[in-house]
């Protein structure tokens, strides 16, 4: 499984209250925090908890090494 980093969207296998299921990740160390997609909040998840409720990766940003 490749690893996610800051930029990538995924969705989780239990959605936010809000009602929205996609995450965009901001940071991503011990901890990830994920702004939600729908209402904007942010809530900080321990790695392994992340990964254990990670559904699928749907949108990972391209980082372009061109000047």
């Amino acid at each position: 499984m490749p690893e996610n980093k800051v930029g990538d969207t995924v969705i989780m296998r239990k959605p936010h209250p809000c009602g929205g299921n996609r995450w965009k990740i901001i940071r991503y160390g011990a901890d990830v925090k994920l702004k939600c997609m729908q209402c904007g909040r942010i809530v900080m998840v321990e790695r392994i908890k992340f990964k254990k409720n990670l559904k699928q990766t749907i949108e990972t940003e391209s980082v372009d090494d061109h000047d």
